[in-house]
């Protein structure tokens, strides 16, 4: 895991990305170009490689936090919601796109739920060997 903190976390995660796009799995569903990220957003993402970057960002979470769940992500993905003339608040990300991405690292075999007492996912052992095949 020493790749993992000596590149930048921008860096690490566009070749976690690129790395990403040629496993099958990973295939940005339709209903994604419509959707907001989170309640905070005022619009959809409008970058096409979208899913991969989120799905490079919340396995690099995973790697770094052992055992995460979808609330603790979309805690880590939400925002300031901008309220007009009322002080902002924080809201959190929407668990959809989340638990979708979750479903597809499981599907290929990179996390697994967790068999401890905390409950949420964990890297498998083809999943640290990506993380370390990064360079």
């Amino acid at each position: 895991m020493v790749k993992l903190y000596t590149l930048s976390p921008n860096e690490f995660n566009s070749k976690l990305a690129e790395a990403l796009k040629a496993t099958k799995e990973f295939e940005q569903p339709e209903w994604s170009l419509f959707v907001k990220t989170s309640s905070h957003k005022q619009r959809p993402s409008f970058d096409q490689d979208f899913w991969v970057k989120r799905t490079a960002s919340i396995l690099r979470q995973i790697s770094i936090r052992g055992v995460v769940g979808v609330n603790r992500l979309r805690i880590r993905y939400g925002g300031r919601k901008d309220q007009g003339m009322k002080p902002p608040a924080f809201r959190q990300a929407g668990g959809k796109i989340i638990r979708t991405i979750l479903q597809q690292l499981d599907s290929a075999g990179y996390t697994e739920k967790s068999k401890g007492k905390k409950a949420g996912r964990q890297l498998t052992l083809k999943g640290k060997e990506l993380l370390e095949s990064i360079k």
